[in-house]
């Protein structure tokens, strides 16, 4: 099968490997369609560890079943979708109470294991979402890490109702994040550097988009920062009104600047990571995308043009979500 693999640090490669097969309680998928997300970026460029060399990137797999090992509960012809979180322990006293994304033995498809760069995927049973069959497979892809982490992050900021909600990046995460909070009644303001993100958000219904370091035209209730730059986390901090709360949602964020107490920080202002996801926060957002009928703006590529993808991602040459189409 063609797949992709980061064969060292800046270098993602293409290569032929056999069509692995499943053990227990795994999944054989074909590949239907993956997402570019920015975290491909940091597995690619070292930001985040090696933790399986030459491993094979992409984590929003929209696929098809095609074998199943020992005790799995789908199927040949099932679809599914693979995100981020592959698997937990279990066991733990965060797996145990609910907050399995902190489980400290957690892996993580495209990172710990092989991913959706590919034509076929290994995925876990237990971790992976059943998808409905006839749904726009190119569509559904960003949905899988980037919706849901966005989702997540939402829940986080903990927007008061009818509040407003400044979000730092408009990239695939945030554009459907965005259109959540607006479905929710938040009032949306949207900081970033990229003319053709700054259109989408107004399209979307934001009420006001700017440059990152942009003043704004009213303090915020709650902000997200989606974009890796720790330079934004002070930036988003001082636009909060008393009581807000900023949410970083990546997984990789460059160093923050220092922060002043009494500009970022008092009135009770505060700053809460976003790690990873739980399988009930990509259940409830997948229900929720589908009542809402999220708007996804995406750039399908061919398999072969992954590397392109990625540089058009770091670049930030498209605004929404590129998606790779073996």
């Amino acid at each position: 099968m063609r797949a992709w693999t980061v064969a060292e640090p800046g270098t993602l490669r293409p290569t032929e490997r056999d069509v692995p097969e499943p053990g227990p309680g795994e999944l054989l998928v074909r590949v239907l369609a993956c997402g570019v997300c920015r975290t491909d970026l940091h597995v690619l460029d070292g930001d985040l560890p090696v933790h399986r060399p030459g491993v094979v990137p992409g984590h929003e797999i929209v696929g098809e079943v095609v074998a199943a090992g020992p005790g799995c509960l789908r199927g040949p012809g099932d679809r599914v979708g693979v995100a981020w979180l592959r698997g937990t322990c279990g066991a733990c006293r965060f797996c145990r109470r609910g907050a399995e994304n902190l489980c400290p033995r957690s892996v993580y498809t495209g990172w710990d294991a092989d991913g959706g760069y590919a034509e076929f995927a290994i995925a876990v049973d237990a971790f992976a979402y059943p998808l409905p069959p006839g749904l726009d497979v190119v569509g559904t892809a960003p949905l899988l890490c980037a919706g849901i982490i966005g989702y997540r992050a939402l829940r986080r900021a903990d927007v008061p109702p009818g509040g407003r909600l400044g979000i730092w990046g408009f990239g695939g995460s945030a554009h459907l994040t965005a259109q959540i909070a607006l479905a929710q009644g938040a009032e949306l303001h949207v900081y970033t550097r990229g003319e053709q993100a700054r259109e989408l958000a107004l399209e979307l219904g934001a009420t006001w988009a700017g440059d990152s370091f942009d003043e704004g035209p009213s303090r915020l209730d709650a902000a997200i920062c989606f974009a890796p730059a720790g330079e934004l986390v002070p930036a988003a901090l001082e636009r909060l009104d008393r009581g807000g709360t900023l949410a970083v949602a990546g997984i990789h964020l460059s160093d923050v600047p220092p922060l002043d107490y009494q500009r970022h920080l008092f009135q009770e202002r505060q700053v809460r990571s976003v790690t990873a996801n739980t399988r009930a926060d990509g259940e409830e957002f997948l229900t929720l995308a589908a009542r809402l009928g999220l708007r996804v703006t995406t750039h399908p590529y061919p398999l072969d043009e992954a590397d392109r993808a990625l540089d058009d991602l770091r670049a930030d040459r498209f605004a929404g979500a590129a998606v790779l189409v073996p």
